[in-house]
């Protein structure tokens, strides 16, 4: 054995091992165990300077020998052992990753090599400075498979990672001896195995009694595990992407240390039976059931956690609002993220112990309260559909230092600007403030950043506006109501409705009438205190003098029968002109407003100019009554004529009074003229 190695070291110049190092070699050798133990160890030093990145198979061997000055060249690949340079790449051994005194990393282990790798991994006893050791792309049969495990379990290895591992023969019943080992973690990825008819429990209990802290079986379609034989020394269980179901650890007593349990991407259903199996882990701290397909509708029977437990997460489920009847009471650390999550109840959870709160991406309207999570401290709630978050929710949780509510439909309204003026006394709570917090809501705001979003105070205090709007109403309703009686708008309703009635009544009388014939040249308008001057000067002066008017006077044109205001609307119409003798007393007949109101309204109704003022006596702007305020209007728009008091000016006046009215009449009434007295 010893001149068979010899010969393969002599052959491996090419790892350009130095003058000094050959030398040291030799003066160590006495006797061939001791030379073999300094070899490996020789060997593992030298690895130390090695870093290998290979494909599928070996580089060739290099030269012989180095240059003097390349000492720290570094060799792309290594064959460990009983490999020369005589033999085909296909008959080269395992592919070397990673080689230091403390780790190895293999890769491409066959059935060709493995037993040279269980010579090269017995020599590594406890004690020796080998702790890691990665395995990669191990196709053995599964005795050859168990084997390695064996030997590593009674090394110095204390972390063991293996993966993509292919089982090649069929699976039977081994005796592992798991006595004295050194092993912490063991890490098992993408296993497969090909036999199709086997007892799994000759699998499964290989595993399951394994004395060690630290376990991980990952993305292996395992479908099941057994609960250890005895009390099992495991912390740490880590079964990501398997295919496992509710059955697992069942009623299994003997993970009473166990304090982490990773069973994330599996095909976990019911919330209720993850409690009852956590139940009897008496240590269990973290529990990760994400990713998984987990539901709770509700049941008679109460869900049992373990006491310990005190991380949940149950993240990408189907968990709805039920989930809060069914969750450990001394929980700190609950993950419900990406869930159905619509509303927190009040009163089903009660929850003294919980700090933090992820409920991002479900579909709640709202902030929950803390009445059931009285400790609560950080709070996610990003991703929901809150539109308005309450602004009661820092008063009612004095607890928590960060909130989480970003990237919501938010609403940009005065409720939401009172929860953004409650967050800036709160002193910056909000987690991703400003720039995760923008308006969707309404379409013209979207966008808009809610720390540039303002109303005014009035527009947002209820009653405020309530107070102002009533104050407003006050004050229009005060100011309409002082404007109807400055301006007498009763009585002008009053006369629009009684002119209403009046063309109605006529109308429905005399249907087939279509115009009103004119039958006099004017309408007088007077008061009774004028009534002298209208008779003794006005009549005899139009009547009897030439141009034969006809005048129409109310005394004596007015029909018995007929109310004063249809008979005043009758003779309006009749009339061509209508004169108003203007003087105080005039402004003070309540009939004579009547008439000018008439006689005003033909004027634009027909859009004539029929109107002529005649100004008897001056009139004081104070006496004339608000309600006169047309009257105030034609006396400042319209040339009226005002009654000269010197008889030499008579003649001028009713020459110009005359020429106002001046029209031609159907000859039937023309006739009347000289009828009159």
């Amino acid at each position: 054995m010893r001149d068979g190695l010899e010969q393969r070291w002599t052959d491996r110049e090419v790892l350009n091992i130095s003058k000094e190092t050959k030398s040291s070699m030799s003066e160590n050798t006495s006797s061939l165990r001791n030379f073999f133990v300094y070899k490996c160890l020789f060997a593992l030093t030298f690895w130390n300077h090695v870093s290998l990145s290979v494909e599928n198979e070996l580089l060739t061997p290099v030269s012989n020998s180095f240059p003097e000055d390349s000492s720290d060249q570094k060799i792309k690949s290594l064959p460990l052992l009983y490999t020369n340079r005589h033999q085909s790449k296909s008959s080269f051994d395992w592919v070397v990753i990673q080689n230091t005194t403390e780790s190895l990393s293999l890769s491409e282990i066959t059935n060709d090599n493995v037993k040279k790798l269980v010579v090269l991994l017995s020599n590594f006893t406890q004690g020796s400075e080998l702790q890691n050791l990665t395995l990669t792309n191990v196709s053995v049969d599964w005795s050859a498979l168990m084997d390695i495990f064996q030997t590593v379990w009674h090394s110095s290895i204390e972390y063991f990672d293996i993966s993509r591992v292919t089982q090649l023969s069929d699976v039977k019943s081994y005796d592992f001896d798991y006595s004295g080992t050194s092993m912490k973690a063991l890490t098992v990825k993408k296993i497969k195995i090909t036999d199709l008819y086997f007892d799994q429990n000759d699998v499964y209990r290989i595993f399951a009694d394994m004395n060690i802290a630290d376990m991980t079986i990952a993305e292996s379609e395992m479908i099941h595990m057994l609960c250890p034989s005895s009390v099992s020394p495991f912390r740490h269980l880590n079964f990501l992407k398997n295919e496992l179901t509710d059955f697992v650890f069942q009623k299994c007593d003997n993970l009473i240390q166990l304090e982490t349990l990773i069973l994330q991407w599996n095909k976990f259903e019911s919330l209720l039976k993850v409690s009852f199996m956590t139940s009897r882990m008496k240590s269990l701290k973290y529990l990760d059931m994400s990713n998984n397909l987990l539901r709770h509708d509700g049941a008679d029977v109460q869900c049992q956690w373990a006491a310990s437990l005190t991380e949940l997460d149950l993240s990408s489920n189907q968990l709805a609002d039920f989930v809060f009847e069914c969750l450990p009471v001394n929980i700190k650390k609950l993950d419900l993220e990406n869930n159905q999550i619509s509303s927190v109840p009040k009163g089903l959870a009660d929850l003294k112990s919980l700090e933090e709160l992820n409920l991002a991406l479900n579909r709640l309207a709202d902030l929950p309260g803390c009445s059931g999570f009285t400790s609560l401290q950080f709070l996610n709630i990003e991703m929901n559909s809150i539109l308005t978050p309450s602004t009661d929710f820092f008063q009612s949780c004095p607890r928590v230092k960060e909130l989480q509510a970003g990237h919501n439909p938010f609403k940009c309204s005065c409720e939401l600007q009172d929860f953004i003026r409650v967050e800036r006394q709160s002193g910056g709570k909000l987690f991703g403030w400003p720039s995760a917090y923008v308006c969707e809501y309404p379409e013209g705001l979207r966008g808009t950043e809610l720390k540039d979003f303002h109303l005014s105070e009035l527009a947002c205090n209820t009653a405020l506006l309530l107070v102002t709007a009533l104050l407003l109403t006050l004050v229009l309703v005060a100011v309409v109501s002082f404007l109807c009686i400055y301006l007498d708008v009763p009585w002008y309703v009053r006369m629009t409705w009684q002119w209403t009635q009046t063309k109605r009544r006529a109308w429905h009388n005399h249907p087939k009438e279509q115009e009103t014939v004119l039958q006099f040249h004017a309408f007088i308008s007077y008061s009774e205190h004028d009534a002298l001057w209208v008779k003794n000067e006005l009549i005899p002066n139009l009547e009897k003098g030439e141009g034969c008017i006809q005048l129409c006077q109310h005394e004596r044109n007015f029909v018995p029968g007929k109310s004063i205001v249809e008979n005043i609307i009758n003779c309006i119409e009749k009339s061509y002109r209508s004169i108003f003798v203007l003087s105080p007393n005039f402004v003070q007949s309540e009939w004579c407003h009547y008439e000018l109101y008439f006689a005003h309204h033909k004027l634009f109704s027909e859009n004539s100019n029929s109107l002529i003022l005649i100004l008897l006596e001056p009139i004081p702007p104070y006496v004339i009554p608000a309600r006169y305020h047309k009257l105030k209007a034609l006396m400042a728009k319209r040339t009226y004529l005002e009654w000269p008091k010197e008889r030499s000016k008579h003649g001028l006046f009713w020459a110009n009074l005359r020429a106002a009215i001046n029209i031609n009449l159907p000859s039937s009434d023309e006739n009347r003229c000289g009828e009159t007295d």
